[in-house]
Order: structure tokens, then sequence, then C-alpha cells
């Protein structure tokens, strides 16, 4: 009797994985900061509406030209998409962040008076610089 070893699969190279998931929620939440939307940052970058929105849920990969040019148009280093990849925030606390960083967003959005606007900003920068 032949006993037939289970086959092991290996992943294919442009499957994502749990570091491209976090680059892709990184993305986003410096797409929600700034303020634009998918569709925004997808012509920006010059990709569709879905494909932006594959690489901020983790689903594509991304090129590391294509990630240069994203952060050229999110204005943040490359080194951005990879903080807290050392294991110092753990999945948990990716998540609050994002959703405080959502909420911020939106409630910023909310504010009518520019001028507040403005004053938050400017209280944001200021308390960014301090740390």
């Amino acid at each position: 009797m032949n006993m037939i070893e289970p086959q092991t699969r290996a992943v294919p190279a442009n499957r994502a994985n749990d570091i491209d998931r976090h680059v892709g929620i990184r993305i986003r939440e410096r797409r929600v900061m700034l303020g634009l939307s998918q569709q925004q940052m997808a012509d920006m970058i010059g990709v569709t509406y879905q494909q932006a929105h594959k690489y901020e849920r983790g689903i594509n990969r991304i090129s590391a030209g294509r990630l240069y040019e994203i952060s050229r148009v999110l204005n943040v280093p490359i080194t951005f998409f990879y903080e807290g990849l050392d294991g110092r925030e753990d999945e948990g606390t990716v998540g609050q962040r994002q959703r405080m960083c959502l909420e911020l967003a939106r409630n910023f959005s909310n504010i009518g008076n520019e001028k507040h606007q403005e004053a938050l900003s400017q209280l944001a920068r200021a308390l960014a610089v301090q740390e």
C-alpha cells in the first residue's frame, strides 16, 4: 500500500502577507489623516480605485517603485509604513490607533470653521514636535 504524503504548497511570490497588511494599514492611516479619499490617492499614484483599495487591505503586494510613489504623495518617508513591525506595537494597538486616526479625521472634516481647523492643525503640529 502506497502512502501519499501531503504536498506542501509554496506561497506565490505575489501573495500578500502580514507585513503587506501592516503597510496597507499605515497607508490608509496616513491617507485619512490627510483627508484624501481612496479615489484621490489612486489618481495621484496612477492606479485604479480598486487597486488602491487592495493595497490598503493588504490583498495585493506593493512594488518598491509604487511604495516610493505612495510615500511621495502622502508626504512621509518610506520607513513610516514599517513603523510598529519591530514588536513594540501589537496588532491591537495598531487597530486602536487606526480607529483613533479615522475618528480624528472624521471629526476634523466636520468642523465648519476654517479658522478652527487651522488652529487644531497647528496644535497637532506643535504637539508632534514636542515628542
